[in-house]
């Protein structure tokens, strides 16, 4: 039981943060595209992260496919270790922290989906007891 109020909290708290950042992103759109270009990122990607950032809110909460959903997740992963790392490579390591709040979630929403959804998705359990291999996973 605690299991699944770990998932829907986490899954609410990720969520929420990755609505939140699809906001900012909309009202402080100057703010934002200087700092992706601070990250030597191009600032078109802003547009496209916010439409995914949303997509990945939609497909998490919604859970259309499983496949879909642990697409999500890993994309949701890449992301907020690419943006820990930005914030770090440019000498701000305390702006990573809602990146690194994230991956928190990330991660307990990812490993509790199990226990809260009908439908399993086959990678927890074996990420969760490292029971798939590298060769496996690719």
């Amino acid at each position: 039981m605690a299991e699944i109020y770990i998932y829907w909290i986490s899954t609410a708290l990720l969520s929420l943060l990755y609505l939140i950042s699809a906001a900012t992103y909309v009202v402080k759109r100057s703010w934002v595209r200087q700092t992706i270009l601070g990250f030597g990122y191009p600032d078109y990607l802003v547009p496209i992260l916010i439409v995914v950032k949303l997509l990945a809110i939609a497909v998490l909460l919604s859970r259309v496919s499983v496949g879909l959903s642990d697409l999500a997740y890993a994309g949701m992963l890449y992301h907020l270790l690419l943006s820990a790392l930005a914030h770090v490579g440019v000498r701000k390591p305390a702006a990573a922290l809602p990146a690194l709040l994230g991956l928190t979630l990330l991660g307990a929403s990812f490993l509790t989906q199990n226990a809260a959804r009908q439908t399993l998705s086959p990678y927890v359990h074996a990420w969760a007891t490292h029971q798939i291999t590298l060769a496996e996973w690719r």
